[in-house]
């Protein structure tokens, strides 16, 4: 019987885990043989391929140390320096250092070592992130002939961007040595097909150089989601209440508007802000009578450019303070910290306006978390960004330009004025879209693809297979 072999960066930590992607995929393999690999989250003075394995809240989990050094390069020197910010677009915002992509295939080489050994002859292994493109051809090299499926949680480039990537060739040929690649939004799967059909020759390279050849590899979109229905119980639970309750008392009639993200530069959060405050300035009616609550807890600060976006932002709250509030009324409360799940859902279903505005995203669970928390007979509004991969899947919400403060501005006021009745209908097909688009089926349709019969030897039970992934 083949088992599955999940791959990420972390491993899962005990207890319950924190922020969207992670809660989202919380679920672990009870009902198949495998097991998790990854990172244990400790740092070595000597590099190893000697793996130690660990049982995690029922799930087996084999882990490896990396050194200081090494971590520096691959995480956050060219994953976090220069993927991330090319993947999103943000060019301008990569640093580059030459002995980072060293450091990147040394990471993915010591994974393959280590794992390699582990593998059976028909386990099949599930990739995930862009931490781990190389990790196919590692283990290749090594002589695996078992089914490797890769899913990138975050946007693919487009063609010009990806250019700008040291290596890219190398990258996609990576890629190119997997059965299945799984993305968000069928926009990264054009942009993945637009370079693999007119793939232009690197700077160095001679008039003899080869294209990568992708006939073996499968691309395809498969649109990850949320638990709707988990969230659904979770708003009412009691924790979720009690939060409810607090928040009634501190706001009285005002109207919520909520935004709920990691701190990092792609979320469009000083844009969101700038949005609110054109709000206030052009609709004199809505102060006192609406808040924004924006929580917002810190990720990789230690990288320049998330600290610079945590100053930006403190500083426009204060403005907004500054200019709006009175003695008796604040506009807006920052919050730099992670809440649990179920004060989150609390949140969402107290909320008016879910606010969902990145400049670039792979999908935004917090979008779905936000249509499976709302209150079926009074639902908020979900404003969300043209370029979360959710607005493919989610065409009722008020779609913006999250550049455009003026337009999204706008929007906060559409949604704020929406009649009862208009907001019922565009939650029902939100709501339809969530449930249709949840983390288990997208579990289940990738492993289906990447292994055809898989589910069926293992009798996996839809509400017990899920996988994890920790960027």
């Amino acid at each position: 019987m083949s088992r599955i072999v999940i791959v990420s960066n972390r491993t899962p930590g005990k207890g319950p885990a924190a922020g969207g992607l992670a809660v989202a995929l919380r679920k672990v393999l009870s009902n198949h043989e495998g097991f998790w690999f990854g990172w244990s989250g400790k740092l070595t003075e000597t590099p190893s391929s000697k793996t130690h394995f660990e049982d995690i809240d029922g799930l087996k989990v084999a882990q490896i140390d990396l050194t200081a050094d090494d971590h520096r390069a691959y995480y956050a020197g060219f994953s976090n320096s220069i993927l991330w910010p090319s993947f999103h677009l943000r060019l301008d915002l990569a640093t580059i250092e030459g002995y980072w992509y060293e450091g990147y295939r040394r990471v993915n080489q010591q994974f393959a070592k280590a794992l390699m050994p582990l593998l059976k002859p028909d386990d099949v292994v599930w990739v995930h992130d862009y931490h781990l493109i190389p990790l196919a051809s590692e283990l290749r090299r090594l002589g695996a002939k078992n089914r490797i499926g890769f899913y990138l949680h975050i946007p693919f480039p487009t063609a010009d961007a990806l250019y700008a990537i040291p290596h890219h060739g190398d990258l996609m040929r990576d890629l190119s040595r997997y059965d299945l690649i799984g993305m968000q939004a069928n926009r990264d799967v054009a942009a993945f097909t637009d370079f693999a059909e007119h793939q232009a020759p690197s700077t160095f390279a001679t008039a003899s150089t080869e294209t990568i050849d992708f006939s073996k590899t499968e691309v395809t979109a498969f649109p990850i989601g949320s638990d709707p229905e988990a969230f659904t119980r979770l708003s009412t639970s009691p924790a979720a209440k009690k939060m409810i309750h607090r928040m009634r008392r501190a706001l009285a009639d005002q109207r919520l508007i909520l935004g709920v993200d990691r701190l990092d530069y792609s979320k469009g959060l000083p844009q969101r802000i700038e949005a609110y405050e054109k709000l206030l300035a052009n609709n004199q009616r809505f102060r006192r009578n609406v808040h924004l609550l924006q929580v917002a807890p810190p990720s990789r600060d230690s990288i320049k450019e998330y600290q610079e976006t945590s100053d930006t932002l403190d500083a426009m709250a204060g403005r907004v303070m500054g200019r709006f509030a009175e003695p008796d009324w604040a506009p807006l409360t920052y919050v730099k910290r992670a809440y649990g799940q179920p004060s989150l859902a609390g949140l969402y279903r107290l909320a008016r306006v879910g606010l969902v505005t990145p400049l670039r995203d792979g999908m935004n669970l917090v979008a779905h978390e936000y249509v499976g928390a709302q209150d079926p007979e009074d639902p908020g509004v979900l404003v969300l960004s043209r370029f979360a991969g959710a607005a493919e899947i989610f065409p009722e919400a008020l779609l913006v330009n999250p550049f455009d403060t003026d337009e999204t501005a706008e929007a906060l006021r559409m949604a704020l004025d929406m009649p009862l009745e208009e907001r019922k209908q565009r939650w029902q097909a939100l709501w339809a879209a969530a449930t249709k688009h949840n983390v288990d089926d997208w579990a289940l349709s990738f492993l289906k693809r990447l292994s055809p019969g898989i589910e069926d030897q293992a009798q996996v039970d839809k509400d017990t297979i899920y996988m994890a992934s920790v960027a």
